[in-house]
């Protein structure tokens, strides 16, 4: 059985975002790069504390396809240390004010789930906000996203913030899972904010089983009628299966990532972007 071509696979309603004073056409998958401004990030070679480390490595990615750069300062990995509001904007700030210095037409998305983060990062020119939280974590963030119009990554998770990577044992998780996006969509529309991308929370208080099993019928959610974002690089969920390590699981992400764009994701957020960006031209 040969590969469907990949534009088969994505709905006329998934394919367009607006982003300020570009339409952005996703009937081509995008690749997103992760670049952290942590310390603690869980893969040690995303995190970028230093200005020209930052700069070269938005550079390369730019340079290997990258259609978004995401950046964030605060690791919402498993046992991650808390990080203070300041700490946070301080992190954040002059990062992204050097991208858009150097990079002014780069597509930058901001991963926070706090509003007074986002706000600093929309006024610094941060295009899309990436939010793990569903807006659960700090009721400011949906007052911020409303007032600038600016497009939102919805994810889904657990809304207790300390229940966060807790998996839900639970047999109708599809159902869950359709119903929480379905919910949180209207309560955006009457919001105003109608550019909002979907991204299953893969690692996110959901089983190992649960993450292969919603991977394989990632096409159930194009009954949301939304763009789809999927989450792999280099998690848990491969290398644990693997009994690998971080380290050694880009192959494992390359496949994965294989799967989801068959499967109809329209952008592929990873610390890898060459090979992300190889695996849309040989399968369009």
């Amino acid at each position: 059985m040969g590969f469907s071509k990949v534009e088969d696979t994505h709905f006329p309603k998934n394919n367009y975002l607006r982003v300020k004073d570009k339409l952005i056409d996703l009937s081509q998958p995008k690749v997103m790069g992760i670049v952290n401004v942590t310390p603690d990030s869980f893969y040690s070679n995303s995190r970028k504390t230093n200005e020209s480390t930052l700069l070269s490595t938005v550079s390369q990615m730019i340079n290997d396809g990258a259609d978004f750069v995401d950046i964030g300062g605060y690791s919402t990995k498993p046992g991650a240390e808390i990080v203070s509001l300041e700490e946070e904007l301080n992190r954040i700030s002059e990062p992204i004010s050097l991208i858009k210095k150097e990079f002014p037409t780069v597509l930058l998305t901001l991963d926070t789930f706090r509003g007074k983060v986002a706000r600093r990062g929309i006024d610094l020119g941060v295009d899309i906000i990436n939010d793990i939280s569903g807006f659960h974590y700090d009721p400011d963030l949906l007052d911020v996203i409303s007032e600038t119009t600016t497009p939102y990554i919805l994810m889904h998770v657990n809304p207790e913030f300390d229940q966060m990577h807790v998996p839900n044992i639970n047999e109708n998780i599809y159902r869950d899972m359709i119903y929480y996006f379905s919910n949180k969509l209207i309560q955006l529309k009457n919001r105003g904010i109608v550019d909002v991308i979907i991204d299953p929370g893969f690692g996110f208080g959901k089983t190992l089983e649960q993450n292969y099993s919603i991977l394989k019928n990632l096409e159930l959610f194009h009954i949301l009628e939304r763009p789809i974002l999927v989450g792999l690089s280099r998690k848990s969920m491969i290398h644990k299966k693997l009994n690998s390590s971080i380290n050694d699981s880009l192959n494992g992400t390359t496949i994965l990532n294989t799967q989801a764009i068959l499967k109809g994701a329209s952008i592929l957020r990873v610390h890898d972007v060459k090979e992300a960006k190889q695996i849309i031209q040989l399968i369009s």
